[in-house]
């Protein structure tokens, strides 16, 4: 792989970060939220939800155009999108309005993730795509470790509108990055010209790949269960054992450690450890973690220390999966790199919005539903490499 920028992986974890930016910032905020608009507990993580279908609905549009016209079109569209609705959630006065407006930032925000895999595709191969992968991983770790605390901070000194305010702010800032320093990685004579008909052929195909949907189901049902844990565990943590909004913050930030610590164990591994041998390990590891979770929160076993440790290792585990399976997923798709990377994001996104969904319709008051989509999602991830990427 040719030397490239030092910069680009922060530009590509930078885009890469909507997705945890966008949902991690204000989730300290949902009681200030449900009090000030006014709204109940399940309307304000149903804007979970939505942001959540909005990034799986516009992955299916930003890979094909990606494919057709460069990465950079395409990604500076979506910021715009993301910037106007953030800053429509900022002055909104309806819980309804802020959900469809939530949806809007995922339809923009969408495209920084899809670039992101696709540019990573573009420029290496392998081991150097792990790699590089992995350094994203570094890059977006930060998001969810700051982004509580940012959040609890911006309560502390004013509105939960401030979030959103700044995440427009975000959105704007990149944009002006990647005009100014971002190559465009797909060559003129490298992009595809299909047109609808193709590009839904394009995507029955690789659906119909046991290789790639293996390896693609390995990273997005697992992601489920990290998205499951992002709506429940707010009203875990806060609601259910006391924990405050500031050490709330802590704890998420904890977590986010655990990606970035795996991420750059896996990076240093691949050398000398088969890849998929790496990716069934982790896996395996929370699979059992997830049954773990699922034990304690059904027995009370342990209380919250068992219940915050497990979470760790699985949420941590997200940091070895997703370099490996989204690597092995790609790594055949040389033209179809912005599709393939589209597909998996919109699955990703999608059983997202589903888990999320899940997760406020078996609010029970206690943390089982949480758990028991996080239990299924991590068990599903391996059972899909078993049986279908071989």
């Amino acid at each position: 792989m040719p030397a490239l920028p030092w910069f680009l992986p922060l530009i590509l974890g930078a885009m890469a970060a909507f997705g945890p930016l966008a949902t991690d910032m204000y989730l300290p905020a949902f009681p200030t939220i449900a009090a000030d608009l006014p709204a109940d507990p399940a309307e304000v993580q149903g804007t979970i939800a939505a942001f959540f279908a909005g990034m799986a609905t516009a992955q299916l549009v930003y890979g094909p155009l990606a494919d057709r016209l460069g990465r950079k079109p395409p990604l500076l569209f979506g910021l715009a999108v993301f910037s106007l609705a953030s800053l429509g959630c900022a002055t909104t006065g309806d819980i309804g309005t802020l959900t469809w407006l939530r949806f809007g930032q995922g339809l923009g925000g969408c495209a920084g993730m899809v670039m992101a895999r696709a540019i990573v595709r573009d420029l290496a191969e392998g081991h150097a795509a792990i790699r590089l992968m992995a350094q994203l991983g570094l890059v977006m770790g930060l998001a969810p470790i700051l982004a509580p605390s940012i959040g609890s901070l911006l309560l502390a000194f004013g509105s939960w509108r401030l979030i959103f305010w700044l995440l427009a702010a975000y959105a704007a800032t990149l944009a002006v990055a990647v005009t100014l320093a971002l190559p465009e990685s797909l060559a003129p004579e490298r992009r595809r010209r299909d047109g609808p008909i193709a590009v839904i052929a394009t995507y029955l195909r690789l659906l119909r790949d046991r290789h790639f949907l293996g390896h693609t189901l390995a990273v997005t049902l697992p992601t489920a269960g990290m998205f499951a844990y992002i709506a429940g565990s707010p009203f875990v943590y806060m609601e259910l054992f006391h924990v405050t909004p500031q050490h709330y913050g802590l704890f998420f930030g904890l977590n986010a450690l655990g990606i970035m610590g795996c991420a750059q164990g896996v990076a240093r591994l691949v050398r000398r450890v088969q890849p998929g041998r790496l990716l069934l390990a982790s896996l395996a590891v929370m699979a059992l973690a997830g049954l773990g979770l699922l034990g304690a929160a059904t027995t009370g076993f342990g209380g919250f220390p068992a219940i915050a440790g497990l979470l760790f290792l699985y949420v941590a585990g997200i940091g070895a999966v997703m370099p490996l399976a989204t690597t092995l997923a790609m790594g055949p798709q040389g033209r179809n790199a912005g599709s393939a990377s589209a597909l998996i994001g919109t699955l990703q996104f999608g059983l997202g919005a589903v888990s999320g969904a899940l997760v406020g319709l078996l609010h029970d008051g206690t943390a089982r539903p949480m758990a028991l989509v996080i239990a299924a999602s991590g068990i599903g991830g391996l059972l899909a490499v078993r049986s279908l990427a071989r």
